[in-house]
């Protein structure tokens, strides 16, 4: 296709509809909207409970490893499902490279475990003081 051939009056066109169709729905929920306010329009609640308490809470810092460490460890099911789909087309180089994945894996899981990222509760620092020789 040739550069000159493409025009941009269609796009242009179809912006300028979605930016009046925008405002023209925005000036009308503006126009017909409810404009009765109470004080219990304006609390915050879900699934019909009123909130409790602040909305600043403090997370435990394990909760956000071990969430981290989901999101790494469940990405690989969908190269191994992936792996498993093709099985028979891969042949035994491809089983190669999804046993060494899962070694990979799993000497990254032993490392989290032995260097205690998955441990709970109060961490304790081991190894020599600063002062101590």
């Amino acid at each position: 296709m040739n550069e000159a051939n493409i025009s941009l009056g269609p796009f242009v066109v179809y912006f300028l509809a979605v930016l009046a169709f925008v405002g023209t729905t925005l000036f009308l929920s503006h126009l017909l909207g409810q404009r009765r306010a109470n004080a219990a329009t304006n609390v915050p609640f879900e699934s019909g409970a009123l909130s409790v308490g602040s909305p600043q809470i403090h997370m435990a810092v394990e909760f956000y490893l071990i969430a981290i460490f989901f999101v790494i460890f469940d990405l690989e099911t969908v190269f191994i499902f992936a792996w498993a789909v093709a099985f028979f087309e891969l042949g035994w180089s491809g089983f190669a490279a999804i046993g060494l994945f899962i070694f990979i894996l799993t000497v990254a899981l032993v490392y989290e475990l032995r260097s205690g990222a998955l441990d709970w509760g109060i961490k304790t620092r081991t190894g020599s003081k600063k002062g101590n020789s």
